[in-house]
């Protein structure tokens, strides 16, 4: 399941997954939530909390994912990550490189660092903290 997450910029397309995050949950939240962030701003921010409470996502959602990415790829700014998944983090540092944006991923007990850094002027390092 993906959840939107109140109290961000218009620019910020901020959200929770728990359970498993399926095709249905990209196309019914994420997919809209930022389609409507990219109407009023050239760039946009995407704030990501995978917690302890995420278990998977479908072969459906990571294509959605990957579609994604894909037509908005000039318009990604920046990317906060917030999860304790070690096999996310290491899957965001292999492919890191593809996405021309700042990208941070953060444990779950700095999501409020993650929360001032995808707000911030992004001058900060877009290495993964210690």
């Amino acid at each position: 399941m993906i959840e939107i997450l109140e109290g961000f910029p218009g620019n910020v397309v901020a959200v929770r997954a728990s359970g498993e995050v399926t095709r249905d949950d990209y196309e019914r939240v994420l997919i809209p939530a930022v389609d409507a962030a990219m109407k009023g701003h050239d760039k946009i921010r995407v704030y990501y909390e995978l917690g302890p409470g995420f278990t998977r996502m479908s072969a459906g959602a990571a294509w959605d994912d990957l579609k994604l990415g894909v037509a908005h790829y000039w318009h990604w700014e920046a990317v906060a990550v917030v999860t304790d998944h070690d096999w996310i983090r290491r899957a965001i540092d292999v492919f890191r490189f593809v996405v021309p944006a700042h990208i941070r991923t953060f444990p779950d007990d700095q999501a409020a660092e993650a929360r001032d850094w995808i707000v911030s002027s992004l001058d900060k390092p877009t290495t993964r903290p210690s």
